[in-house]
């Protein structure tokens, strides 16, 4: 990893803390109304399912088809978390899925791990942000984890113009907030603060924990050679990603909540449901309840 990736990667962890600590501190002085919430949640969710659907279960595994235009809009929305550029999000994700919990894993919490408890905290800070700072691994080489996408002239588009979206996604809540207070200064800083770098901050935590605690904590009842696991606490924050050791047994599946229960609690499968009854998408992976029998661990 070269020092402006290592330089950029610390920027975008330490600025939205930093914005994270003001924005207590102005709560705890009733700084910030239904209107900052409204916004913070809005571009949450809009920002959260360009990571699921577009850079996840789109992009990376391909678990359904759809036009241009929606790949285009899913792919800026997902530049709008702030979490890397399309292609090299990909290149990463489908490198973690090449070398699980082994040697070659960006972000395993067990790829290296001391012994004892000290050991564990090590490794859950790697697998949760350390990765990005350390430059351990180095990024994942884009022609060969996603030759797919180098070659797409619309998403490469998207993914060289990721410092604009970065613009963007700081520039709406800003906006947004100017005119729904009254064309208010004070409105368009606390709608930049709450709905750009607080939400931002929220959702790099939210993402990260999916490599770092469901990697460590949580169930398993599938027979795969990895240490993924289930963590229902955190499945709505994720929009369904923290279904993480479904997710692994299948990684094509569009759907990461497969019980009945699961599924009421991965939006991202309910958002792609609903697209595939409208024609905005096609194709969809399914699992079938015989073939997750089939890896099943048996008793549980």
């Amino acid at each position: 990893m070269t020092r402006v990736h290592r330089i950029t990667n610390l920027l975008a962890v330490v600025l939205p803390f930093i914005a994270f600590i003001a924005a207590i501190a102005l709560l705890w002085n009733r700084a910030v109304g239904p209107t900052d919430l409204a916004i913070m949640a809005v571009l949450y969710f809009s920002t959260a399912i360009g990571i699921t659907v577009g850079y996840h279960r789109l992009f990376t595994h391909r678990a359904f088809e759809t036009s241009t235009p929606v790949r285009v809009a899913f792919a800026i929305l997902g530049s709008m978390a702030v979490e890397g550029s399309t292609i090299t999000w990909v290149a990463d994700h489908r490198r973690h899925h090449a070398f699980t919990d082994e040697e070659g894993d960006p972000h395993s919490p067990h790829v290296g791990r001391r012994p004892g408890v000290l050991g564990a905290i090590h490794g859950l800070y790697h697998a949760h942000v350390g990765w990005m700072l350390s430059g351990r691994h180095g990024r994942a080489s884009a022609h060969r984890f996603a030759p797919d996408l180098v070659k797409d002239k619309p998403i490469r588009w998207v993914d060289r113009m990721f410092l604009y979206w970065v613009a963007l996604t700081l520039t709406l809540p800003a906006v947004a907030g100017f005119v729904l207070s009254g064309f208010s200064l004070v409105g368009a800083a606390t709608g930049l603060l709450w709905g750009g770098l607080v939400r931002i901050f929220m959702l790099h935590h939210v993402t990260w924990s999916i490599n770092s605690v469901c990697h460590f904590f949580g169930s398993r009842r599938f027979d795969i050679d990895d240490e993924s696991r289930n963590v229902f606490w955190l499945a709505l924050p994720s929009l369904g990603e923290a279904w993480h050791h479904n997710h692994h047994a299948f990684p094509t599946s569009a759907f990461h909540g497969l019980k009945p229960i699961e599924k009421l609690a991965d939006p991202t499968g309910l958002l792609i449901a609903t697209m595939e009854k409208v024609g905005l998408v096609w194709n969809v992976v399914r699992v079938s309840p015989e073939r997750q029998a089939q890896k099943a661990i048996v008793g549980v």
